[in-house]
């Protein structure tokens, strides 16, 4: 399992006016999708190409183009949805599919209610798209999800992590299949609730509201 910490001054920055308590939903909504387009840039470094060649207004050039079978791009529901705009800016080519899962507050076990997934994944590369990386489970029941129907590269893109998230994400996929966890910041750690610290609360609810 490989792990980035994206560090750049606008993401510093963008994420800090996340963090703010005092930020609405319609700014907390832009800025998410501002913010993973650029780390979406991150995420899609080792993005599968191929030669394609072409006629430039000078001469004629070999250059390159996404290759086949297109990457597939995951959403996790709800808080998920919110990333999708920001990655498909950057890859708008790439096919969309979607997993709903949420956390159970007691037991802190992700439960899987939804999907919208091919059956047959290999050879795909997916991106999960999950902004919290707090205790792992969803992302962890979402990269096994897509394991067992044939991906073995998967780039999980989350705005905020926490060591014990990706410690159990290690632990629980470290040796099954290629994945790749990009990230705006590591935080300090969990509190007895399971939510991340300093973070920036619940995403979802500051994404969408309280339903």
């Amino acid at each position: 399992m490989q792990v980035h910490i994206a560090e750049h001054p606008l993401i510093a920055h963008k994420l800090t006016v996340l963090r703010d308590r005092r930020t609405d939903s319609p700014t907390f909504r832009l800025l998410v999708a501002e913010l993973v387009t650029l780390l979406a840039y991150e995420a899609t470094r080792s993005i599968a190409v191929r030669e394609h060649a072409i006629d430039t207004p000078i001469a004629p050039m070999v250059g390159v183009e996404l290759a086949r079978p297109k990457p597939i791009v995951v959403p996790i529901l709800r808080a998920g949805l919110g990333m999708l705009e920001g990655m498909t800016r950057l890859l708008p080519t790439a096919e969309v599919g979607f997993l709903g899962l949420f956390r159970d507050e007691e037991t802190l076990e992700a439960v899987t209610y939804a999907n919208r997934l091919p059956d047959d994944l290999s050879g795909r590369q997916c991106f999960v798209l999950d902004p919290m990386l707090a205790t792992g489970g969803t992302l962890i029941a979402s990269v096994e999800y897509l394991f067992e129907r044939g991906a073995r590269d998967v780039t999980a893109i989350c705005v905020l992590c926490a060591p014990e998230g990706l410690a159990a994400c290690e632990a629980a996929l470290g040796g099954r299949g290629e994945l790749k966890i990009v990230a705006a910041a590591l935080d300090e750690r969990l509190d007895e609730r399971g939510y991340i610290v300093p973070g920036l609360g619940d995403a979802g609810d500051r994404l969408y509201g309280v339903v």
